[in-house]
């Protein structure tokens, strides 16, 4: 195993901390930075990735470099691309700058790159390692990495709810559980997912805009990069949906997932897709591997309990993010999560604390769900 330099550890949190900035603009390609030294160790040029169809971290790196990038080293978040896209290849670019060493954080799960790129890199003479921060590297594109090894998002099922666990009082009322400043975390999420997913229960009950409504000044974004707005999906078994509804009126694309098609007029941004499984109701497995081929990598849910119970039954949840608001709301009021009784404690549904912080008067649990088989 390379032994990686205090140096190489510096440069490469850099090119991490470069790779976050694009977290809100680049779906559905991973976020990436790119640091570049010159031959004598010094910063020549950096550069991430902006926004899909744009350049990769590497070129604005190298640009910035210019002919101080010959004899240099590059570290980059993510293993440099070897196939022609929407952009030419990165490795290439690397070759043709004259770089001489690369380290990338990790491989590029993407069949069209894995391995390929670090052994263009090779071939050409240059000295081509990763491994460096890996695990760091990966947290800022775990949907893209999921999608690329299993074909389905990363699914994080956002909930909010007073100390007792209740997400509505007995009469539906529900505005607000949790605190202002919860709601604009929960802005952020939606901002850096790619798509947001819930049910036709919860907007009918709601009739919720579920966009991003933060600013790119806000965001953090630079001047000229827009805010990206989610698709929108929305789980339609009965065909309920009708255009008149708030987030049909608003800016941004829609999919209804339905069993069959929904015959209102609704605009142009609005698509369907039928779910043909043998079901009363819309195949979740087979809704996300569909939105796992439409480019989705990250899945943000906010639905009501019948369909957050029926994906946590299902095993296709990744994360649970809960905001808990310090009220009680009595025995009457909603509950999370619709979910069959149990009859044995070694049924239920386990969990692994990932990061607990306060968010304004309410706590943000988050927790990732461990998998079946596996016993904390």
């Amino acid at each position: 195993m390379t032994a990686f330099s205090e140096a190489d550890h510096h440069w490469m949190s850099r090119a991490i901390a470069l790779a976050g900035k694009g977290q809100f603009t680049t779906s559905p390609n991973p976020a990436v930075g790119c640091v570049i030294l010159d031959s004598d160790g010094n910063l020549a040029g950096e550069g991430y990735h902006r926004q899909a169809g744009g350049p990769h971290a590497e070129v604005f790196a190298l640009r910035q470099a210019g002919d101080r990038a010959r004899g240099g080293t590059a570290y980059v978040t993510l293993e440099p691309c070897s196939h022609h896209g929407r952009t030419p290849p990165c490795a290439e670019a690397l070759i043709e700058a004259g770089i001489k060493r690369v380290i990338a954080a990790g491989t590029d799960p993407n069949p069209k790159v894995s391995g390929k790129g670090l052994a263009l890199l090779q071939n050409a003479g240059i000295a081509a390692e990763h491994g460096l921060l890996e695990t760091d590297a990966e947290a800022l594109n775990r949907g893209f990495m999921t999608r690329m090894r299993t074909g389905k998002p990363f699914v994080t099922l956002k909930l909010a709810a007073s100390l007792d666990g209740k997400t509505a009082l007995e009469n539906g009322h529900s505005q607000w559980v949790t605190s202002e400043a919860a709601r604009l975390d929960v802005q952020r999420h939606r901002a850096s997912a790619c798509a947001i997913l819930t049910g036709s229960g919860t907007v009918l009950i709601d009739n919720p805009s579920l966009n991003v409504r933060l600013t790119a000044n806000a965001l953090g974004l630079e001047d000229d990069l827009g805010v990206r707005q989610p698709l929108r999906v929305i789980v339609d078994s009965r065909n309920q949906m009708q255009p008149d509804l708030t987030l049909f009126t608003l800016p941004g694309e829609i999919l209804l997932a339905n069993k069959k098609p929904n015959h209102w007029r609704f605009d142009s941004n609005v698509s369907q897709w039928q779910c043909h499984h043998k079901t009363p109701r819309v195949h979740l497995p087979a809704l996300l591997n569909e939105l796992g081929q439409r480019g989705v990598n990250h899945l943000w849910v906010e639905s009501g309990a019948a369909l957050a119970g029926a994906l946590l039954q299902q095993h296709l949840v990744d994360e649970l993010m809960l905001y808990q608001a310090p009220k009680l709301m009595g025995d009457k009021a909603k509950g999370l999560c619709l979910m069959p009784s149990l009859s044995h404690m070694n049924e239920a549904l386990s969990l692994s604390w990932s990061d607990i912080r306060q968010v304004g008067e309410d706590l943000r649990l988050t927790a990732r769900v461990l998998p079946q088989n596996q016993k904390k």
